[in-house]
């Protein structure tokens, strides 16, 4: 049957096309300028820098002059004649810039921050991170205090033909608004291994000239030596397609931290009780021990705690809110229970599972501490040597050095001056 059209049937028709002409019109108009916006973003995207998975930025802290470097060593060497010696191997002006990087705490991803000191020299350089001590002051940490004497000498190393990183860990710089998981071994490996990443991926387009060698040595004390040993194993067991580890300084670490305390049960005088309550502290807050602070410590040192540690006082203002009485500081349960008592199985197992385990290592590792250390007794230095020792680990790829008459502050910049030349042996070999 043919159709008629009538005018009314013909206008409709003819305004059904024109709709369905413009419609398509309209979609190419559409699917053209979405193809233009991904061209132009795409571009923006390239021109912005690239899209790094650590790195986030940096900026220029200070710069060390190869004049100033040798001025400062020159006022140090009446006291430690052992810094003669690193002189030789200064050749290049530093640059120390502040950088933050993303890494994780117990799966939340966070922003964290630290020091990455490079030559200004152009040239394919090994990196050097080194860990630092205890601390509990914000304003002390390496990123907020740049030219602390502290780091200073560990900044100068990227003088010497290296990329020096020094992280602030967790709870310091930019993260300064969590509490920092002190001596628990997880989040403290991450934050390390992570400004490797963040430095190898941005480390060519960021710092002009400069790029990495994969060639890894790591450099600690106190804290910073427990958590050196702790990343040495973590490269070279779990990471080692990633890093090339070369070797390591371990400082006067309390590497294994159950035996630190078990051996305060037995005493009842310890000089330096924020130590301990920063165990407790971060401990509690992270879940590593189910007991409540009131578990563990008298009053008014439980309640008192979480307010200690917050970033805004000293070990020795903490000092002073403590007791350096262990029966004072502890419950009398917790001391004579802390050994075998089921009411404490988690601060052991806790402090079993953050110690360093020995293992069968075939990197080089220095262990070294001063032989009159009252906060971490030498003992801890002894027993993982002998632990590493028993483990497997060659006496000649594992060694030690101890600095008689020195105590725990003393012992620091003998113990790092050992150290770095240590690192620069194993390099130039």
């Amino acid at each position: 049957m043919n159709r008629r059209f009538t005018g009314k049937n013909y206008l409709c028709c003819r305004m059904n096309n024109i709709k369905m002409k413009t419609n398509k019109h309209i979609l190419k108009l559409l699917l053209f300028s979405s193809a233009f916006l991904v061209i132009v973003n795409s571009c923006r995207k390239s021109d912005d820098g690239p899209d790094y998975d650590y790195f986030i930025s940096k900026e220029l802290a200070v710069t060390y002059t190869t004049t100033s470097i040798n001025n400062m060593l020159n006022s140090g060497v009446q006291a430690y004649p052992e810094l003669e010696d690193m002189k030789q191997f200064i050749e290049s002006d530093v640059n120390v810039y502040k950088m933050v990087y993303r890494t994780e705490v117990f799966g939340e991803e966070i922003e964290a921050s630290g020091l990455v000191c490079v030559p200004v020299t152009p040239g394919e350089y090994p990196v050097v991170s080194f860990q630092n001590g205890t601390n509990t002051f914000n304003a002390y940490a390496p990123s907020e205090y740049v030219v602390n004497p502290s780091y200073q000498l560990i900044e100068y190393i990227a003088s010497m033909g290296f990329i020096v990183v020094i992280p602030d860990y967790p709870g310091f710089g930019r993260s300064k608004q969590i509490p920092h998981p002190y001596l628990i071994a997880e989040p403290t490996i991450r934050s390390v291994v992570d400004m490797l990443y963040a430095l190898d991926e941005s480390c060519e387009l960021e710092y002009t000239g400069i790029t990495t060698r994969n060639e890894y040595y790591l450099l600690g004390y106190s804290q910073g030596g427990w958590a050196t040993l702790a990343i040495h194993k973590a490269l070279e067991l779990d990471y080692n397609d990633d890093f090339d580890l070369r070797g390591s300084v371990c400082g006067a670490g309390p590497y294994d931290i159950y035996k630190l305390l078990q051996g305060l049960t037995d005493t009842t005088y310890y000089p330096v009780p924020y130590y301990l309550g920063y165990i407790i502290n971060a401990y509690s807050h992270y879940d590593q021990f189910t007991n409540a602070v009131s578990d563990i410590l008298n009053e008014p040192y439980a309640s008192r705690l979480s307010t200690l540690y917050t970033g805004s006082l000293t070990g020795g203002q903490i000092n002073s809110q403590l007791s350096t009485s262990i029966p004072e500081l502890f419950k009398a349960d917790f001391i004579s229970g802390f050994a075998s008592s089921p009411a404490y199985s988690s601060v052991r197992e806790s402090l079993i599972s953050n110690s360093v385990a020995a293992w069968n290592s075939d990197k080089p590792i220095l262990f070294v501490h001063g032989e009159d250390d009252a906060d971490v007794n030498v003992t801890a230095t002894h027993s993982m040597y002998d632990a590493m020792i028993s483990a497997g680990t060659s006496s000649d790829m594992c060694t030690k050095v101890t600095f008689p008459g020195l105590d725990h502050g003393d012992a620091t910049l003998p113990c790092m001056i050992k150290g770095l030349m240590f690192i620069i042996n194993l390099r130039d070999q």
